[in-house]
């Protein structure tokens, strides 16, 4: 008896390999689909404006030449690539009314939506530990938060999420697809995929389980031991200013990292739930669209410095025009 027979019980039948995948998309009748491209290509437009506006505030502004801002730029980076992965290909397929994906574009979308969500779930512990150094180490700060620090914390990110998403696209292509393959979603991800599989799903659901755990846990705990010294420290300041200047910019982050742990904790920490399809493709538009949406605005609304490079920005932009 093969190993792959041992794996899964059902791999001597003859079966016919699926070649490609039909994505259901958000809605089904052609009117709400030309209201849906509007809707998701003006979002894509506002998102891409957005993040690309506060890249070139970072890039233009002495003032936010700092660590914060250089992983808030990275970050931007990461949202305009997040959005990019999904949003354009599903648009292009209400336009062209082809809804079939091919068995490689399929995989190859997943491996790169898990791979910038992943550098974005370190990034984001990477700026909750900027935030412990600057306010409750703040004379060791410039060389514990250095440029050769800053860019190792941005190679370690991308080396674990190149890591986790290999992982999976890899452990994916084991899994046997004989049909249907009509995927419920408007984009590939695990979850959808694993009920379209008729191979035994325990090791593949296991590693999602125990990867997302790491991924997710690990930076978790990180940010909230972070918090709690930066919390204690602020505490002490006696000016109210400083206590209010010191909130105001741990605020924003911690904003988007309940956004963005919030969504992919409901979306991959609970496996086996097919009836919740309906609502996996709501925290799907939540991870790909409003969550990148959302970032610069939150990043700006609370943040003088941000609103006033943004300000010379444009002003230049107008002057050159």
């Amino acid at each position: 008896i093969s190993l792959q027979q041992l794996m899964d019980p059902e791999a001597g039948i003859n079966r016919t390999a699926v070649t490609e995948f039909i994505l259901l998309g958000l809605v089904e009748t052609e009117k709400l689909q030309s209201m849906l491209f509007v809707l998701f290509f003006f979002a894509y437009l506002v998102t891409v404006g957005g993040n690309l506006s506060i890249l070139a505030a970072i890039l233009v502004e002495p003032k936010l030449q700092t660590p914060m801002y250089f992983f808030l730029g990275n970050l931007s980076a990461l949202d305009i690539g997040c959005i990019t992965v999904t949003v354009p290909p599903m648009l292009d397929r209400l336009v062209s009314h082809k809804r079939t994906i091919s068995y490689d574009a399929c995989l190859t979308q997943l491996f790169f939506f898990h791979l910038l969500a992943g550098v974005d779930c370190f990034l984001l512990t990477a700026m909750a530990y900027d935030r412990f150094l600057a306010i409750c180490r703040p004379l060791t700060y410039s060389t514990r938060m250095s440029q050769t620090v800053q860019r190792i914390l941005v190679a370690a990110s991308w080396a674990c999420a190149f890591t986790n998403a290999l992982t999976h696209t890899v452990a994916l292509t084991t899994l046997n697809f004989c049909g249907p393959k009509e995927v419920n979603h408007f984009y590939c991800d695990l979850p959808q995929l694993f009920q379209l599989s008729c191979s035994i799903l325990q090791i593949n659901e296991l590693l999602l389980f125990a990867v997302g755990f790491i991924m997710a846990g690990t930076p978790v705990v990180l940010i909230i031991s972070s918090y709690i010294h930066v919390a204690a420290a602020v505490l002490r300041i006696r000016s109210a200013e400083g206590r209010k200047k010191a909130f105001s910019t741990c605020g924003s982050h911690l904003t988007v990292v309940c956004l963005f742990y919030g969504t992919g904790i409901f979306n991959y920490m609970r496996l086996g739930s097919e009836e919740a399809s309906d609502k996996d493709k709501g925290v799907g538009i939540f991870n790909t669209v409003i969550n990148p949406m959302l970032n610069p605005l939150i990043y700006s609304l609370r943040n003088p410095d941000v609103q006033g490079a943004l300000r010379r920005v444009f002003v230049r932009r107008q002057s050159l025009t």
